[in-house]
């Protein structure tokens, strides 16, 4: 077994095998394997069987019992995690290129993939895969990137604080943007103040290291938080160098003029989107704005942002038993529910179902914030609302109540609606997409 010298030399050992995986159930012939921890799993464990998979070296940091033809493929560390990240570290330090962070509590990853297909249609981009924005996916991304990339883009989730710092120390972000801060994670955060704490971490690094942060200037308190960074680029509906107005059309899909820009080549563009909602503006704005701050054509701009398709349950429409369906069940919380039920109730349609699931990580404000939403959902007239997992067991409310999706599901499958418009929304552990999956 080798006890590692320096992140260097496990570097140049990167260079040759430079794809690296943590499971060996996606283990591919030549990759690095980083046996990482976890408190149901020890990738140690499995060291020696990434390496009779093909694994080219095994970085362990534990005593492996292996056959002599393996132990010169097993690389001893301190700390599995915090040499794969000391790595991608020393990865992201060979380029001089931009590297976009991006964090917030609702709507980053679309705004990442919206801003992606942006880039990426002028430049060699790279980017977060899925949901690869933790401690262990912020390393992996920064892993992925290759030796021809042009702009990066890196999507930073968080719970608690101290946490997008951490990133950054590796990441070493250039351009921010922190989309909005609600009342997501305040299980970790504690608080909506301790969310913004948390996601302001971002703009402390921007401001510390003279980056750029590029500002959703609606929300005040991002203005607040962005003082003192000397690189600002503002967008908004209201005010900023980039301004956008919503308008729905009849099938309930975001469409935005914009109403001001520097460029005036973009300006009363109608940017037809296939995102539902109002609540998307800021997402296709911000997209839009980075766009044109790194000279991307405003025609590969459009087109990029109107032949964007969302997926993974991300404020799709989608037809269903003759039924039209938002699905926007990838994750909720306060912030985010409020905005979708309030965009469902402006859709013009009267035979409107609303499935609603519960939001994780709560903390003790579970109860308070539930009822908050029965609240709000009180004062439209749906048709028929649908709760959905025991977060809203203790909560006063006369809807029909499941404690599962699958007892939800089995109701619904017998009701037989058509011509019906439904929005089914929830936090990601709860799978209300289940409700109408075949």
């Amino acid at each position: 077994m080798k006890q590692l010298s320096s992140i260097t030399s496990l570097y140049e050992i990167f260079k040759l095998h430079p794809q690296v995986q943590t499971d060996t159930r996606k283990l591919q012939k030549g990759n690095l394997y980083f046996a990482l921890k976890g408190p149901n799993f020890n990738g140690n464990e499995f060291a020696v069987k990434a390496l009779e998979q093909g694994a080219a070296f095994a970085i362990v940091d534990e005593p492996i019992n292996a056959s002599a033809d393996l132990l010169d493929r097993l690389i001893l560390v301190e700390d599995v995690l915090s040499s794969l990240q000391a790595l991608a570290q020393h990865h992201r330090q060979q380029f001089t290129i931009p590297f976009i962070a991006i964090t917030g509590s609702n709507g980053k990853t679309t705004t990442k993939e919206l801003l992606m297909a942006v880039l990426s249609s002028h430049y060699t981009t790279y980017t977060t895969q899925g949901n690869l924005n933790n401690h262990i996916g912020v390393p992996l991304t920064l892993l992925s990137i290759k030796k021809d990339a042009q702009y990066a883009i890196i999507e930073m989730g968080a719970n608690h604080l101290h946490e997008i710092e951490s990133y950054c120390s590796y990441t070493l972000p250039t351009h921010g943007l922190i989309n909005n801060c609600g009342k997501a994670h305040l299980e970790g955060f504690g608080s909506e103040q301790g969310v913004k704490k948390g996601k302001g971490e971002l703009f402390d690094y921007l401001n510390l290291n003279q980056g750029t942060a590029f500002i959703n200037s609606d929300y005040d308190y991002l203005n607040a938080m962005s003082k003192g960074i000397q690189n600002i680029i503002s967008y908004g509906t209201n005010s900023g160098s980039l301004q956008g107005k919503e308008e729905i059309n009849q099938s309930g899909l975001l469409q935005v003029r914009i109403t001001k820009a520097d460029n005036a080549s973009i300006e009363n563009k109608i940017i037809k989107t296939n995102l539902v909602g109002a609540y998307n503006i800021p997402n296709v704005l911000a997209a839009i704005s980075i766009g044109l701050y790194f000279e991307v054509p405003i025609e590969k701009i459009i087109n990029a942002i109107e032949n964007y398709q969302p997926t993974n349950s991300r404020s799709q429409l989608i037809t269903w038993k003759n039924n039209q369906v938002i699905l926007d069940a990838y994750n909720a919380n306060p912030s985010s529910m409020k905005v979708a039920i309030e965009n469902f109730a402006n859709i013009k349609n009267k035979s409107k179902i609303l499935c609603i699931g519960g939001m994780r990580e709560m903390g003790n404000s579970s109860k308070e914030e539930h009822q908050q939403i029965i609240n709000l959902i009180n004062s439209y007239p749906f048709e028929k609302v649908i709760l959905v997992g025991k977060e809203f067991e203790n909560c006063t409310h006369a809807y029909s109540y499941f404690e599962t999706v699958d007892a939800a599901k089995q109701w619904l499958d017998t009701q037989h609606y058509k011509d019906h418009y439904f929005l089914i929304k929830g936090s990601r552990g709860i799978q209300m997409e289940e409700l109408i999956a075949n």
